[in-house]
């Protein structure tokens, strides 16, 4: 993703943006099953997948990891927000401990994703002061040790969002002194640490320290997703040659067995020439609003995308989003530098299809 709120709108995320759109027991012990701990990684050879859980929609969310439990080693509510140092502030239905135990029943950890809502200065402020880093490390440890957890996920992106490199760098020496503090800490309580990042291309991704992070995380998670985001011009979200780059970068400097690609399961609906946020659509809803409008399927191949256009109140639309074709094609690409591990951004977003062609890669 770009950062968290322009691109999810993931860019400060496609996840920050959706929600904009959209609106006990065992603590501090690994849960239990066959499949749970960092060392377990992915003995079943069917789950290579994990997904994130939105707390919007969460109830189809939870219906749809449990159908496709067999396909799925991890799953990752989006249920925590860091505000400060101290404070780590839960999204409605955090902690639900009837979507933890039964995702645990059908063999599935349950690794919680954390995002920041700092920006890059008071980040590099927070990181660089070990005192105040601690802290922050304490308070994401009193989440993982809220519930019977398996771990956290590590989703931070505002901090990234900076042009001035002094500031960038800074960020990216703090964040590594962070994550190797907090991944210790994770270990020692059999949990997984895992870190997700955005893609490391020519322009983009300089924040993140990949050859560090490879190190201390159990998983590195891609965001494979927002090329285009919503305040950009119409286009594909993802495409081949751009998991080409960054893959290429990727594989080169973290083991490929920690290295996750997420994959989209949405689309932006862009009115063509205005400048307002296009709309988010998830790739049901795209498919649903294409047959609605009796608009041509066309897939870009270039890209390894569908799109469509259709006119409403006089103004063109195009609708870029992901399917299984696409997926596919993605897919590909990931199969060429050897990285097995694939994500769902997001569970109840995606195209049916998608589950089918993950189960034949």
């Amino acid at each position: 993703m770009k950062t968290a709120l322009t691109s999810r709108v993931r860019t400060a995320g496609v996840l920050t943006a959706l929600v904009l759109a959209a609106g006990p027991a065992m603590a501090g012990n690994a849960s239990p099953g066959p499949d749970s701990g960092p060392a377990a990684d992915d003995r079943a050879p069917a789950r290579s997948t994990s997904a994130w859980l939105p707390y919007w929609g969460s109830d189809t969310a939870y219906a749809d990891a449990l159908q496709h439990a067999s396909q799925l080693h991890t799953v990752s509510p989006f249920w925590y927000e860091a505000t400060s140092a101290t404070t780590v502030n839960g999204y409605p239905g955090a902690g639900d401990r009837r979507m933890v135990d039964g995702l645990h029943a059908k063999g599935i950890r349950v690794v919680p994703t954390v995002i920041e809502t700092l920006d890059a200065r008071a980040m590099a402020e927070l990181l660089g002061d070990p005192a105040r880093r601690t802290a922050h490390t304490d308070a994401l440890m009193d989440i993982a040790e809220s519930s019977a957890y398996d771990g956290l996920d590590l989703d931070y992106e505002r901090m990234a969002e900076t042009e001035d490199e002094q500031l960038r760098e800074q960020v990216r020496v703090g964040y590594d002194a962070l994550t190797a503090e907090l991944c210790t800490r994770l270990h020692t309580r059999n949990k997984q640490c895992v870190v997700t990042v955005m893609p490391h291309t020519l322009l983009d991704g300089h924040a993140y320290d990949y050859a560090q992070l490879g190190k201390v995380a159990d998983r590195l998670r891609i965001m494979g997703y927002n090329l285009h985001n919503a305040l950009d011009k119409p286009g594909p979200l993802s495409s081949t040659a751009w998991y080409e780059e960054f893959l290429g970068y990727a594989t080169g400097v973290v083991p490929r067995e920690k290295l996750e690609v997420a994959l989209p399961a949405y689309g932006w609906d862009w009115t063509v020439g205005s400048t307002d946020r296009a709309r988010h659509v998830t790739s049901k809803e795209a498919e649903a609003l294409r047959r609605e409008r009796k608009a041509d399927y066309h897939f870009d191949t270039a890209s390894g995308t569908p799109h469509f256009g259709y006119t409403d109140g006089g103004k063109r639309h195009e609708v870029w989003y992901q399917d299984a074709n696409g997926t596919a094609a993605h897919l590909a690409v990931l199969k060429k530098y050897g990285v097995r591990n694939s994500g769902l951004w997001a569970l109840g977003f995606e195209d049916p299809g998608v589950w089918d062609v993950l189960a034949a890669r």
